[in-house]
């Protein structure tokens, strides 16, 4: 969400008519790509968590090209927003079943609960 919120915030920055972009080229073109690469990448991750690590790799990527192509990453919020985001997407696992140790112990636990609560 994180990602999305930061590219949309660049977008939203960036205020120039389309034949000013045309006319200043590929530089005006790539600070209206690279966020919209930002908002694609976080909508993906999303809705797609299972490719999640790409696409966090891609969105820090983007989040830091556009400190050179939006206006200092659209006044630093949007490029922090963006690679705090993609950071945290990396490291994010969905759920999943607990190690076989980690349940142990907590099944150790329930145990020791039910037999004080029994013997209360």
């Amino acid at each position: 969400m994180l990602v999305l919120l930061g590219g949309a915030e660049i977008l939203f920055t960036l205020r120039a008519p389309l034949p000013v972009v045309l006319h200043i080229g590929m530089q005006g073109l790539a600070g209206y790509l690279v966020p919209a690469v930002m908002v694609l990448c976080g909508l993906l991750i999303l809705f797609n968590p299972a490719q999640r690590l790409f696409y966090s790799i891609l969105a820090v990527l983007a989040s830091l090209a556009t400190w050179v192509t939006s206006n200092l990453g659209g006044f630093l919020i949007g490029m922090t927003l963006g690679v705090v985001g993609s950071c945290l997407t990396f490291g994010w696992l969905p759920d999943q079943p607990l190690r076989r140790g980690r349940q142990r112990r907590l099944d150790r636990r329930e145990e020791r609960r039910a037999a004080k609560t029994a013997s209360a």
